[in-house]
């Protein structure tokens, strides 16, 4: 999309701060502004901040252009009703109707999402899938997200939780999961899953995903193989999207991304071992670019996406 001297305001809800930015139609970031309320301040200070970033974007780049504003938001989304389910990490915002409480606030309606569902978005605008209009995401962090673009829009669901890629089985009657189930990729390949390895591996109780990368790339075996049995439980999962969807491209980010030499080899070699399409076909798993401003600029794409 090419800038019209539009602009659509993001704004990007996370654990522990609150970003909003001013972005025109060609994706570039005019203005930001970060927020500073610790989450656990409560639902009505979180409200305010959000409505003090947005109108202080408005404020700043005018009224008269302003295109809409996507707010993303962690936990499941309940599209119709405007309500976060779910939200470990925003448990104040639980069941409340944000959406309609913003609509209220601002006088202008506003278009909630799921954040990983809104970084896929933005790397479909802006990032690594800029070239097709078709690409799942995962994003790797404490759990595991996921977003599903098809058509150059966020597939949603009937209710709007599609996407919840963390929970696919790849370990049947594997690690207890919160969702209820066991053997989820969430419990087998995220950041969280790391340290609960090595702790199984008596490499240390108190060890961070990042501390356990730096023992495996000074050569402690025990830790590089808990990389290769977590890229094992990416490429089951991978391979599962792509039987399912056969799109051109897979996209994998999040903090984990930094130890991808460590279990990518074991990744590929699983999709390829379970997946003839991926064996067959160019379908590609890469990078994400954007990093954690993904989402940012998904929920900023949010009200262009929705023309």
């Amino acid at each position: 999309m090419q800038s019209t001297g539009k602009f659509s305001i993001g704004v990007d809800l996370g654990g522990t701060n609150l970003r909003a930015a001013a972005i025109d139609g060609a994706g570039k970031l005019l203005d930001s502004v970060t927020g500073k309320t610790a989450r656990a301040a409560g639902r009505e200070a979180i409200l305010d901040e959000m409505t003090e970033a947005v109108s202080t974007l408005r404020e700043r780049r005018g009224v008269r252009d302003l295109a809409g504003i996507g707010i993303a938001v962690p936990g499941f989304i309940q599209l119709k009703e405007g309500v976060i389910r779910n939200s470990n990490n925003l448990a104040s915002l639980e069941n409340f109707p944000i959406r309609d409480e913003l609509n209220r606030r601002l006088g202008t309606p506003v278009i909630l999402e799921n954040d990983a569902n809104a970084a896929a978005l933005g790397e479909k605008w802006i990032g690594a899938g800029r070239e097709v209009d078709d690409l799942v995401l995962l994003t790797l962090g404490t759990g595991i997200g996921g977003g599903i673009v098809t058509g150059g829009k966020v597939l949603r669901g009937s209710v709007g939780m599609a996407g919840e890629l963390g929970h696919i089985t790849v370990v049947p009657n594997g690690n207890p999961c919160g969702c209820g189930n066991r053997g989820c990729v969430e419990k087998h390949a995220s950041a969280t899953a790391i340290t609960a390895m090595a702790r199984l591996l008596g490499l240390g109780d108190a060890l961070t995903s990042s501390q356990v990368y730096d023992l495996a790339m000074a050569g402690n075996e025990k830790a590089r193989t808990i990389f290769v049995s977590m890229g094992e439980s990416l490429g089951v999962a991978l391979a599962m999207l792509v039987n399912t969807f056969n799109f051109p491209l897979y996209l994998l980010s999040g903090g984990v991304i930094g130890a991808w030499d460590l279990f990518a080899p074991a990744m590929l070699e699983e999709t390829r071992r379970r997946s003839f399409t991926f064996r067959n076909t160019e379908t590609r798993i890469e990078k994400a670019e954007l990093g954690n401003e993904a989402g940012l600029f998904g929920a900023a794409y949010l009200p262009w996406s929705a023309e």
